[in-house]
């Protein structure tokens, strides 16, 4: 929200400065963000009258001026602006000026021509300017006047940070209201005089749907002149709002909708066919609007039609088969109350958001409507000329303002500090609320009636907030906070959060934060998903779901380093993933419901390690470092890796180099490299090495416990299996390795040392077996072992990897 310090001031009677002014804004809730002037900082530019102009001799483009700066001060500058001609008022920057970005003007010689100052655009003082070249100033400008002075640039211009539950403060007038609810100054309100009818044309409207529409007023407004010239007063609000003056109408409807915050519209009469109508769209319905934009209409999406079609997006925009133009002379003025239900959304399907969407989404006042139109009217027939016909008001289904109540105990013990009686009635009077307080003391109860305009005023917090916004944040007493700090029990075999943060960035991935919505698309990519949990009001129109995996998160924040040539990643995420969940009430009815699961997701991308000199160390990162690195994650835990189901694989990762990631037997995630044609979608160059665990499955963990450590020599058997190449080595290994015998305690460790496959018949394999070679290690803790104690758990071993995989010894 941005307007002029003047013209808030032509409203409110306060004699606070600017700086006091914004302050006091600030700590009532409505933050200045921006407080600056209307145009950058320049020095020396004085008002020039062209009095002659020559073209340049050596240059088509260039045109010698003979520019009047004073009384009998005339200089020669060299100007190439297509507009320069005689008798112009022109900017001048003098020698010695600066411009903005620190820009000096100093006399110099343009291919020959001496040139004695620099004639200025609006762009180059940072101005606004609807001409192509230099900036034309008025002529009643006195030569040699300060432009800055004369063009009021250095008024201040404040830009507010509106929060969404002050929408009546989305105008000058509201605004306005509440400096003087804050200050106690008087408030000059705008003219609502009502403007007598002089014809009896009227346009009929009709409301089909109540639930879009609770009040539209209208009236028909003939003859009128839309070549006029909008007022210089109005331009200059209007510029300094940041709005460009477009043609008399559409800057009468802007500058009301600025002014009180009442978005309008105004319809070309003669192009309207029959009456209008209010309604829901219908599908397949189409509608081009002002920004040239044409738009598939949905039913969920409010219209105004006349015997054509939709003529305008309700509540939103106009279309354009209606617009105003230069032949514009007869006219149809609406104003109208849009449930807010009804818009919030809307606008941001299409990608994009307009200043009447973003008013009427948050609440716009329903009470004073007719004034509004009579102020619209007064300016239009002041401005443009014209007949008014009498203004059509159906008032239809406005919204049930509560009573709220508060009481002054519960005001002082939410506050924090002690008021009177008449403090709080203060406030309620000093922002228009209408009241009545029964009780004495602390025991008083305060009933308010909302007014029409505040539609944040719904429970007893708000109005708690209102009477220490009013009073003042500044007169809270400051206290140092008291309470008895004590150290809670923690498990020490439970890890927090943060601690597996600690660990996953200590294994050199980079924490990332990310959205927790997603693309629709992501979803069905990266995890199958059809049917994720919609956003009924998405922050924008891609990020329409929220996500059920990381992977998506991940590989988007990968696609971006990429694109600044960062050739080597690995990062991490953890965070909460979404899920729809049927839940059982009361043994009898299903309901849908969700779930919100913490996980950790990483990716690594690129080379294995940082680039370095020694040959054969610059090679890309597999499966297997990744793997490396889920297994410190769960050390300490029993971890199995085990294949997909090849009637059930996860679509994102690659078949064959993949797998999930089992604790104590049970499922906690994945690990695999993204799917070929994954990576080509995305367009990456090579495919990243991806994880995803359940935090269930990393936040516990066994704790120490003492053990004797052996003083046994150990004894290494290497065993070679000969099996079918679909057979993988963790499921040999874990056959051979659960046998039920009382000395597999001895077993200490079973690496996969080697791996061969035969290429042609030969060397005792078919060409569709492989040999696997394993390495075991056993110690016993009370006695050196021997062939004859570990030959019949060997045997056991043999036998059990034949029985399960069909192994047979090499």
């Amino acid at each position: 929200m941005q307007f002029t310090e003047s013209w808030l001031k032509s409203l409110v009677n306060t004699p606070l400065n600017t700086q006091e002014l914004g302050d006091k804004l600030t700590m009532a809730g409505l933050e200045v963000e921006e407080l600056e002037p209307l145009a950058p900082e320049f020095s020396g530019v004085v008002v020039g009258l062209v009095v002659k102009k020559d073209k340049h001799p050596d240059a088509d483009r260039l045109s010698v001026c003979q520019v009047q700066v004073g009384e009998g001060d005339v200089r020669q500058i060299v100007c190439g602006a297509p507009n320069v001609a005689e008798g112009l008022k022109v900017p001048c920057a003098l020698p010695g000026a600066e411009l903005p970005g620190g820009f000096k003007i100093k006399p110099t010689k343009m291919r020959g021509v001496e040139s004695g100052g620099m004639l200025c655009s609006g762009k180059e003082l940072g101005v606004p300017s609807d001409v192509d070249g230099l900036h034309i100033l008025n002529t009643d400008f006195p030569v040699g006047g300060n432009v800055r002075e004369l063009l009021g640039l250095n008024e201040m211009k404040f830009t507010l940070k509106m929060t969404p539950n002050r929408a009546d403060c989305l105008s000058v007038w509201g605004v306005a209201r509440e400096v003087a609810a804050l200050t106690g100054a008087t408030l000059n309100a705008p003219s609502f005089a009502p403007v007598a009818a002089t014809i009896g044309d009227t346009l009929k409207v009709n409301v089909e749907n109540t639930d879009l529409c609770g009040r539209f007023a209208g009236r028909v407004i003939r003859g009128v002149n839309n070549n006029a010239k909008t007022p210089q007063w109005m331009v200059d609000r209007l510029e300094g709002a940041g709005q460009r003056s477009l043609n008399a109408l559409v800057d009468i409807s802007n500058y009301v909708m600025l002014e009180l915050g009442r978005p309008s519209h105004v319809f070309d009469l003669d192009k309207v066919q029959g009456d209008l109508t209010v309604r829901w769209a219908r599908e397949g319905e189409k509608l081009k609007l002002l920004n040239d934009m044409e738009v598939a209409l949905k039913p969920h999406m409010g219209v105004i039609c006349d015997a054509n079609g939709p003529e305008a997006l309700a509540g939103i925009m106009g279309g354009d088969h209606t617009a105003v133009n230069e032949g514009t002379t007869n006219i149809f003025v609406e104003a109208a109350f849009w449930h807010p239900d009804a818009i919030v959304g809307r606008a941001r399907e299409f990608n994009f958001s307009s200043d009447a969407s973003h008013r009427f989404e948050r609440g716009v006042d329903f009470q004073t409507i007719p004034e509004h139109i009579e102020r619209i009217t007064a300016l239009i027939l002041e401005i443009c000329g014209g007949q008014a016909g009498p203004v059509l008001d159906q008032v239809l289904s406005l919204p049930a303002r509560k009573p709220v109540k508060l009481r002054h105990a519960r005001a002082e013990m939410v506050i924090g500090m002690p008021f009177t009686v008449e403090q709080v009635k203060g406030v309620f009077s000093k922002l228009g609320f209408q009241f009545s307080a029964e009780g004495q003391g602390t025991d008083t109860c305060y009933v308010v009636n909302p007014p029409s305009y505040r539609f944040d005023i719904n429970i007893e917090e708000d109005l708690i907030e209102e009477v220490i916004r009013v009073v003042g944040y500044d007169s809270l007493p400051l206290r140092a906070p008291r309470g008895k700090l004590k150290m809670l029990p923690a498990a020490e075999g439970k890890i927090g959060r943060h601690a597996i943060r600690r660990q996953v960035a200590a294994l050199g991935y980079q924490e990332v934060v990310s959205y927790s919505f997603t693309p629709e698309q992501w979803e069905a990519d990266f995890n199958a998903n059809t049917n994720p949990v919609r956003l009924l009001n998405p922050i924008a129109s891609h990020l329409s779901v929220m996500r059920s995996t990381l992977i998506g998160s991940l590989t988007g924040v990968l696609k971006h380093n990429l694109g600044h040539r960062v050739d080597r990643l690995r990062v991490f995420e953890v965070a909460r993933v979404f899920e729809k969940d049927d839940k059982v009430q009361d043994g009898a009815q299903t309901v849908a419901g969700f779930k919100q699961t913490w996980k950790v997701g990483g990716l690594a991308y690129g080379l294995a390690d940082q680039l370095q000199w020694a040959a054969g160390n610059n090679r890309a990162l597999d499966f297997f470092d990744v793997k490396g690195d889920v297994e410190q994650l769960l050390h300490g835990r029993k971890v199995d890796f085990e294949a997909f189901d090849a009637a059930n694989p996860l679509p994102a990762l690659h078949p064959g180099r993949s797998a999930r990631v089992l604790v104590n037997k049970q499922p906690i995630g994945f690990i695999g490299e993204l799917h070929p044609k994954l990576a080509q979608e995305y367009d990456l160059p090579q495919a990243p090495i991806v994880f995803e665990l359940l935090l269930d499955g990393l936040n516990t963990r066994k704790l120490p416990a003492f053990k004797d450590v052996s003083k046994q020599p150990v004894v290494v058997r290497d065993l070679a299996f000969v099996v079918e190449q679909s057979i993988a080595a963790a499921q040999l290994k874990k056959a051979f390795t659960e046998v039920k015998d009382d000395n597999l305690a001895w077993l200490k460790s079973v690496i996969l040392f080697d791996e061969f496959v035969p290429k042609e018949e030969g060397k005792g394999l078919n060409l569709n077996e492989k040999s696997l070679a394993f390495r075991l290690t056993l110690q016993a803790s009370d006695r050196s072992l021997t062939d004859a104690d570990i030959e019949p758990l060997l045997k056991k071993m043999i036998d059990q990897a034949g029985q399960r995989c069909a192994a047979r010894l090499r």
